[in-house]
């Protein structure tokens, strides 16, 4: 419940309970706890601490003089996480369900609301990835040929790898 709701403010509504959001969105851990506790939300430092590390997803870092706190990717208000463009391994992966497998084959991968196209190098990722919304099926993404083309990537603290479309011609929809 906290993530969720520390998921919501810190990367679609920090407006919600009046949290200030940085331009690399970072809001002070105070501020989070403080506002939040106002608006009917009480959590604990130690309870923040727990969803930072002890999440699978990894979804949170907080900054290294513990002050703030911030997502690692997945927004949908204006921010800049400063990260840099990097080589990506040749092949990465995006799950899905499979009844979005035709348009996504036709269309490619948009980043819609957020900011980028998530994606793995875990096939096990993707596929619990693309289970959350119905029958899964498996992409697999060109990312040599795409960083080839021309095409950036990026990978946030948690290794979900990011880029700004994918287009169908480096997509593969697997079995």
């Amino acid at each position: 419940t906290i993530s969720k709701f520390m998921s919501l403010v810190l990367r679609h509504q920090p407006q919600q309970i009046g949290l200030t959001l940085d331009d690399a969105g970072w809001a002070s851990i105070d501020a989070l706890l403080r506002l939040s506790a106002a608006a009917g939300r009480l959590f604990t430092l130690d309870d923040l601490v727990d969803v930072v590390t002890t999440s699978d997803k990894q979804r949170f870092a907080i900054s290294e003089d513990g002050l703030r706190i911030r997502a690692n990717q997945g927004h949908t208000v204006e921010i800049d996480l400063g990260l840099p463009a990097v080589t990506p391994p040749d092949m990465l992966f995006h799950g899905t369900a499979r009844r979005f497998l035709d348009a996504i084959l036709e269309m490619g991968l948009e980043r819609r609301a957020r900011h980028h196209v998530h994606l793995t190098a875990n096939r096990s990722t993707a596929i619990a990835v693309g289970t959350r919304y119905g029958a899964p099926v498996l992409l697999r993404v060109d990312a040599k040929q795409m960083a080839g083309d021309g095409f950036e990537f990026r990978c946030s603290a948690n290794g979900v790898w990011l880029a700004d479309a994918v287009p169908a011609k480096y997509l593969e929809g697997m079995p």
